[in-house]
């Protein structure tokens, strides 16, 4: 598995790059907003290739390929895992999320729903963007510092930073069923329990 790679760009196009690493030649797809910090690629034979660049990178190895995705910092490609994990979120919808900033920094966005977060974005509506906001929710990690509460429910927690009071988180959490355990799953169908 390729996880890194430092090189020389030789080739620059539209949805990737060509980076020359110990003699081979790897292409590696990177984000719209990741290839504009890019300098231009050489124009023409004999010119010098572009200066060295780092990236991180996530292997994509499936049966019939096998392709790199950049990432020019790791909490871009930590938030790029997350999002291809969803599902019909594929690599490439997931590689221009990514560029949006870390899920922390995404994160009141994400708890107000915000689905214009991913406008612009090739292959996502707003029937995705609702469902990628739902499943990020869930997710989500870090607690803001107001997280000295009086519950102990995460469930009922994310409910109440998404903006419903505790009296309707404790409701719809109330009809969940017992046998569904995770913090996720319980938001999820509570959610689908206030009609959101």
């Amino acid at each position: 598995m390729i996880s890194y790679l430092n090189g020389k760009i030789i080739l620059k196009r539209d949805k990737f790059i060509i980076v020359e690493a110990a003699g081979v030649g790897y292409k590696v797809f990177l984000s719209r907003q990741t290839l504009l910090k890019l300098p231009a690629s050489p124009a023409k034979r004999g010119e010098p290739e572009i200066d060295s660049v780092k990236f991180f990178i996530y292997h994509d190895i499936k049966e019939d390929k096998s392709d790199l995705y950049g990432f020019l910092s790791y909490d871009e490609l930590d938030f790029f895992e997350v999002l291809n994990d969803i599902h019909g979120v594929g690599p490439k919808a997931a590689l221009e999320i990514s560029v949006l900033g870390t899920l922390d920094k995404i994160k009141d966005k994400i708890l107000a729903q915000d689905e214009k977060i991913f406008a612009g974005i090739p292959g996502i509506g707003a029937k995705r963007a609702s469902s990628i906001i739902l499943e990020l929710t869930g997710k989500i990690m870090s607690k803001p510092a107001s997280a000295l509460r009086a519950s102990a429910d995460d469930a009922e927690d994310t409910l109440v930073q998404l903006g419903f009071s505790k009296a309707q988180a404790k409701d719809a959490l109330s009809r969940v069923p017992a046998d569904i355990k995770t913090t996720e799953s319980r938001v999820k169908l509570a959610l689908k329990n206030l009609g959101k």
